[in-house]
């Protein structure tokens, strides 16, 4: 069988048949580039061709180990390829989002992200990465409000009446916090900023302890996440004065806005988890997975869980996202510069 040389088209090419002849003479001849639409091109696979990996970067067990699990298992179902969730606590967080940052920026590594991969990197001088600019951002999956509580042996029975008592002893009523640079800590900085009092911080290893000690009365207030503190405010043992969204929570609606109660207006403190590639993810990879993730948060099941949990849905694009972490990024730099807070 004869065959035609791609350069000439003739039968009887010298070059073509050298070519074939000897090997070693196809550089010296440039004939590579000539070949190639003889070569079959490699063909992208489509994404996602194998399971992806969703880092949960707090312990099991938690509200934001339950919310991650839940998107981890409508993310699988909708993408067809297993969402695998792998729970790396450690360093309020960082440990976790670190571990993303270093991932390969393919597509198969997301972080379960929350404020405070925000917050903790501006708390500390040695921080491992920027909170902003060191991921691609995809979606802000769902937000809750904190709510100030006392112990019931406190004498101050509404936010009116802390603030009173704070100014009538500066310094000397304590609120306790889940640790240095958390939104706990950061959510009394930005009361003692704006009410223009003194509290006196003080810091735990992680939010139970500090809650068992609000129970007990050892330390008379703290902010806390929703979810933990609904139950307990419920059951008696703490009394909720006040919640920090901008609207007031379907979970507890007898509770004013800490903005209502103190008429603060730019008083907001909340919580809340979103998904981020490693910087450097192309933008297709994070427009689709937030396509996919707008459309579980908008399905009744998926929301009706959600706010069980006392958690709101939001579901954005990774512009709205990334717009949303510049906001955040930019209001607690200032609290935390004014307040000099730093946890080295």
């Amino acid at each position: 069988m004869l065959i035609k040389c791609l350069r000439c088209g003739r039968q009887d090419c010298t070059a073509f048949e050298e070519l074939h002849m000897n090997r070693q003479h196809f550089c010296r001849l440039g004939l590579a580039a000539l070949l190639l639409p003889c070569t079959p091109l490699a063909v992208a696979q489509p994404y996602p061709n194998k399971p992806i990996r969703l880092v949960i970067p707090q312990a099991p067990g938690g509200g934001s180990d339950t919310l991650g699990r839940l998107i981890a298992q409508k993310l699988g179902e909708a993408l067809g390829q297993q969402v695998v969730a792998d729970n790396k606590p450690g360093a309020a967080g960082m440990l976790g989002a670190e571990l993303v940052k270093q991932a390969a920026p393919d597509g198969y590594t997301l972080l379960l992200s929350a404020i405070d991969t925000i917050t903790a990197p501006l708390v500390s001088k040695r921080a491992p990465f920027d909170g902003v600019r060191d991921f691609t951002p995809v979606t802000q999956l769902a937000q809750s409000p904190n709510v100030w509580l006392v112990s019931n042996g406190f004498e101050a029975k509404s936010m009116k009446e802390l603030v009173e008592r704070a100014r009538a002893q500066p310094g000397k009523i304590d609120y306790a916090s889940s640790g240095v640079g958390g939104m706990q800590h950061l959510g009394g900085e930005l009361l003692v900023k704006l009410a223009g009092v003194q509290l006196a911080h003080v810091p735990y290893k992680g939010g139970p302890p500090a809650f068992a000690d609000v129970v007990a009365g050892r330390v008379p207030a703290m902010i806390s996440g929703i979810q933990g503190a609904l139950p307990q405010i419920r059951a008696g043992r703490v009394r909720g004065l006040a919640v920090t969204g901008s609207k007031r929570s379907n979970a507890m609606p007898e509770l004013p806005t800490v903005a209502e109660a103190l008429g603060m207006p730019d008083y907001e403190v909340m919580n809340w988890q979103g998904l981020l590639f490693p910087a450097g993810t192309p933008a297709a990879i994070a427009l689709r997975i937030a396509g996919e993730i707008i459309k579980i948060l908008a399905a009744p099941d998926t929301r009706e869980r959600l706010e069980a949990l006392g958690y709101e849905p939001i579901g954005n694009t990774p512009a709205q996202a990334l717009a949303a972490m510049q906001g955040e990024q930019r209001k607690w730099t200032a609290v935390i510069r004014e307040a000099g807070i730093s946890s080295d």
